[in-house]
């Protein structure tokens, strides 16, 4: 007679759950992107500065701010993931999914620049996965988004002209107390890996739900990345170029219904 393995069996009722708890976040959570939006000039403190914006989704985007010789704090420029090329992409409380870049910081000036999860009520400045040049710090915060510090938890100092590789996953799991949504931070750095860990995010203002949702990102936010170039009065030749290179994103919606992406189950909940 034929045995059970009874360990294989747990194991696959487990996935099985997974995979169910998953697919029940909504067929339509997540947004399947097809390129970007460039939003030039968010922050436009010196408005006589050169600008030049290359998007090539998903090799590359690049934004290049020259000539900041302005008295003031910065200019700002973003991009975000779009499903039609025209408007960002609006990602909600239960969304699923992972992205990723390489990111360049290089030029005569200074700045800093990263990944975005930007929320509801400021979707082009705030939730920021952030490489700053002028002390090299690299940290996550505002928005919604828990805070972390590779500087501080890692030791991590970013130089200026470097490449630098971050990826950022945000789950919903049950959106509430007991089960918030979380989000793991992760770079790889002068060939060291580093990662935050799941973190759990807080509760969001219960007045405002509905219909902004709680334990969460919040529903109406924007995903993807910006640069915020630093003025210096009188320094023609200051000037910052930022690169996003090999841009990747995934919707985890539907990720128990492929086979290809069970190691990404498993690796989620391992």
């Amino acid at each position: 007679m034929k045995t059970t393995n009874h360990k294989h069996v747990a194991l696959v009722m487990v996935l099985f759950g997974l995979t169910v708890a998953l697919a029940s976040v909504s067929a339509n959570a997540t947004p399947d992107p097809i390129g970007v939006v460039i939003y030039e000039r968010v922050f436009n403190d010196c408005p006589t500065s050169t600008l030049t914006t290359e998007n090539m989704y998903p090799a590359l985007v690049a934004i290049e701010d020259e000539h900041l010789d302005c008295g003031g704090f910065a200019n700002l420029h973003a991009w975000r993931f779009s499903t039609d090329n025209i408007d960002a992409a609006v990602f909600n409380n239960n969304s699923a999914y992972t992205m990723c870049a390489i990111l360049t910081i290089s030029g005569e000036g200074d700045g800093e620049a990263g990944l975005s999860v930007s929320p509801w009520w400021s979707p082009l400045v705030d939730g920021r996965f952030n490489v700053r040049t002028t002390d090299g710090e690299v940290a996550c915060f505002g928005g919604r988004l828990p805070f972390y510090s590779f500087t501080a938890a890692n030791g991590v100092h970013y130089m200026k002209g470097d490449a630098i590789r971050l990826s950022l996953l945000y789950h919903p799991h049950g959106l509430s107390m007991a089960d918030p949504a979380t989000i793991t931070y992760e770079l790889v750095y002068e060939n060291y890996s580093y990662s935050s860990g799941p973190l759990p995010f807080d509760e969001g203002n219960p007045a405002e739900d509905p219909p902004y949702g709680l334990w969460g990102m919040l529903n109406d936010g924007r995903v993807g990345g910006y640069m915020q170039a630093f003025l210096q009065a009188g320094n023609y030749d200051a000037g910052l170029r930022v690169e996003w290179s090999a841009i990747c994103f995934q919707n985890l919606d539907a990720v128990g219904t492929e086979p290809a992406t069970w190691g990404n189950v498993k690796a989620m909940y391992k």
